[in-house]
């Protein structure tokens, strides 16, 4: 499968942005006649300044020993390959030759320690080949932590001799904290200045000061060793390169983390990273794409085969999407794309079109053609300084916005409705009160009676979920989908009615009065594919047949996703469970969607109900579609019905079933069970009823 992963420059080099392994600022590397006049112009600047300090300490410079002269040799020479962390900036950059010239600057001052630090410098910016600004860039970052390290060392009189005791480590250790803190205080400053994001992974980070403290406290070790031997000096570049093999190994780790294991493309982890190294002045957009019908691959062409589809969904995908932008693969069949350069919705929205139609053309498996569509959310980055998590989770939200009004892309909207803090609030309390399945939390089912208008015997009961919120009071259902569907809260919201309502069928059937069920499953809940293994786990584990649940869907659910819904519900009627289409009439479900299902019944949307015996349209539409049902093998169930003239109505017009105030409100299992001992069959009178 590693042959097939994706290849293409633009994925190479977003990914190495993100986590080099070898030299920093690879984007910048100078070649040519560039790298020539970069190479003269830094080797020039370091020859004045070394000219400089020489002219201004000429006496200083001509009385400092052997052992000077050494470390300043190893302090070049090991700058030919400075060690790296894994990001792309100079002040990413160790430069080993730190250890030498912090020693040197405890020993023989600011000056002498300089004069080397600067060659050093100039010799690890032409090995990287970096611009001069860059090399100037690190050039001042460590001349700034010289200067502090020699003005801790003269505030305190250190000076490393042959009497070291145990006030001399502790204060080189206050020296070296100082050298840390002046560096690495420096690059923050011009960071911001410059408008780049300074916020970096603390493990990361941790890596960092670790190999510079070490470096640094090998200083006092150097020259300790040189009062004993100048031979045995050069030693220490063993434990230089020990250091350079952690930053190293922790810079192969940081990058392996954060890449897809079967696409080869950045993942997650990746994501978030470019989204805290981004630029303040940048527009940032994520356009989050949920393939359509993945699974139908899955079932019908294997697994493996589904791992191909995405392999090539992944190269088509990072093809088409520019160097300067990110490609991601979520997870599952989920990816997504970080545009960096944006002009708001309508850039966004273009974007995404272009990536829908990278994936229009089919795709060939062994001679066989597989069509993919996807679903695209886009979220835009309204204020710099944002994360990847509310990118993530808004751009999510706008994708199943999509999904439920049939779209293939949607922008989320901070404004809408549904976005709303007082929404969100509510949403947040929700999840708690799922997620702590307190007996306390609130969360009930009413059952509402489903009557048989032929006999007016009860022949089940839909079950409708009540929230009683500890501030806001009763919260009801339409609230409560409107909040969650949108979100992954639908999921535990979904489970909980299921398991609370299997478990009350399995009383019932106990208790001698077996009875139908019917209980109402999102969009979200039919996309994910897996609710017919939770429904045929909990009817195992509670004894339930499973005629008696039934489970009823709404046309917008229908109409998202057909085939993934297809596959679903097919799955559902074959294991024995009733599927009702809610609110028929209010979507725009076609005749053929209602031919191809396997559906039980259709429920007549209230809207419809109530105005029947007034309005001769509504009166219309509510016999069509019984004469349509009947025509189609289907019971006809009607919602809404209140009163005595309606259900003459709608007993004329042949409708199997009602329900309604006029024989019962929801109410709670244990009232239900009352009311069940009381209740008497209201039948019609014969001339009421149609003639068939």
């Amino acid at each position: 499968m590693d042959a097939a992963r994706p290849r293409n420059s633009t994925a190479n080099r977003r990914l190495a942005e993100l986590c080099p392994a070898v030299e920093p600022g690879a984007d910048e590397r100078l070649n040519g006649p560039k790298r020539r006049r970069a190479l003269i112009v830094t080797w020039g600047l370091a020859f004045v300044v070394d000219g400089l300090l020489w002219l201004g300490g000429r006496d200083g410079f001509g009385e400092l020993p052997a052992a000077y002269w050494l470390m300043g040799a190893l302090a070049v020479v090991v700058d030919a390959r400075p060690y790296v962390v894994a990001n792309r900036r100079a002040s990413s950059v160790i430069l080993p030759s730190i250890c030498f010239t912090f020693a040197i600057a405890l020993a023989w001052g600011f000056g002498a320690a300089l004069a080397v630090q600067i060659v050093a410098v100039a010799v690890a910016g032409v090995r990287m080949r970096q611009p001069v600004r860059r090399t100037l860039h690190l050039a001042l970052q460590h001349t700034v932590a010289l200067a502090a390290t020699s003005a801790v060392a003269a505030l305190v009189s250190l000076r490393i001799g042959p009497r070291y005791d145990w006030d001399d480590a502790l204060l080189t250790v206050a020296a070296a904290t100082a050298w840390i803190v002046a560096r690495y205080g420096l690059a923050a400053v011009v960071a911001r200045a410059v408008a780049e994001r300074t916020r970096t992974r603390w493990r990361q980070r941790g890596v960092e000061v670790l190999a510079t403290g070490a470096l640094l406290l090998l200083g006092p070790v150097v020259l300790a060793t040189a009062q004993v031997g100048l031979a045995f000096v050069p030693l220490v570049l063993l434990a230089l390169h020990a250091v350079h093999r952690m930053v190293r190994s922790a810079g192969e780790f940081e990058r392996a983390s954060r890449v897809d294991a079967l696409t080869g493309l950045p993942n997650r982890r990746a994501l978030h990273a470019s989204v805290l190294s981004q630029g303040r002045g940048k527009r940032l957009a994520l356009l989050l794409l949920d393939l359509d019908r993945f699974r139908t691959v899955n079932d019908a062409l294997g697994h493996s085969v589904g791992d191909r589809l995405l392999v090539e969904v992944a190269r088509r995908l990072a093809a088409v999407v520019p160097a300067h932008d990110l490609v991601v693969r979520l997870g599952g069949d989920e990816f997504a794309v970080l545009a960096t350069r944006v002009d708001g919705a309508p850039g966004a929205r273009r974007i995404a079109h272009h990536l829908a139609e990278a994936l229009n053309r089919p795709f060939a498996f062994d001679g066989m053609p597989v069509d993919v569509s996807a679903s695209i959310g886009i979220a835009l980055q309204r204020e710099p300084g944002g994360d990847g998590s509310t990118l993530l989770r808004q751009a999510e939200t706008a994708m199943y916005d999509a999904k439920q009004r049939g779209d293939q892309v949607a922008v989320y909207g901070p404004d809408a409705a549904h976005h709303s803090p007082d929404r969100l609030a509510l949403l947040a309390d929700l999840r708690h009160a799922l997620r702590e399945d307190a007996p306390d939390d609130g969360i009930t089912l009413f059952y509402q009676p489903q009557i048989a208008i032929a006999t007016g015997e009860v022949v089940g009961v839909e079950a409708l979920l009540r929230w009683r919120h500890p501030e806001r009071g009763l919260v009801g259902p339409e609230e409560l989908i409107r909040v969650a569907e949108p979100t992954p809260v639908m999921r535990l919201l979904t489970e909980r009615v299921l398991h609370d309502v299997t478990a009350q069928l399995a009383q019932w059937r106990e208790a001698g009065r077996p009875m139908r069920a019917a209980v109402n499953v999102s969009a979200r809940d039919l996309h994910a594919g897996d609710i017919a293994d939770r429904v045929e786990d909990l009817l195992r584990s509670y004894g339930v047949p499973a005629d008696l649940l039934q489970l009823e869907i709404t046309e917008s659910a229908l109409m998202a996703d057909p085939h993934r819904v297809l596959n679903t519900i097919t799955r559902l009627d074959r294991m024995g469970i009733a599927i009702s289409l809610d609110d028929f009439g209010t979507g725009y479900s076609s005749l053929q969607h209602l031919r191809r299902l396997p559906l039980a019944e259709v429920k007549i949307d209230r809207s419809f109900v109530l105005g029947m015996a007034t309005d001769r349209g509504d009166a219309a539409i509510v016999r069509s579609v019984i004469d349509l049902a009947e025509a189609l093998g289907l019971r006809a169930v009607a919602e809404g019905v209140e009163d005595e003239r309606t259900w003459r109505l709608l007993a004329e017009a042949g409708c199997h079933a009602a329900q309604g105030w006029f024989h019962a409100r929801p109410m709670p299992a244990s009232d239900l069970a009352v009311w069940l001992s009381r209740y008497r069959p209201v039948r019609l009178p014969r001339a009421a009823l149609p003639s068939s």
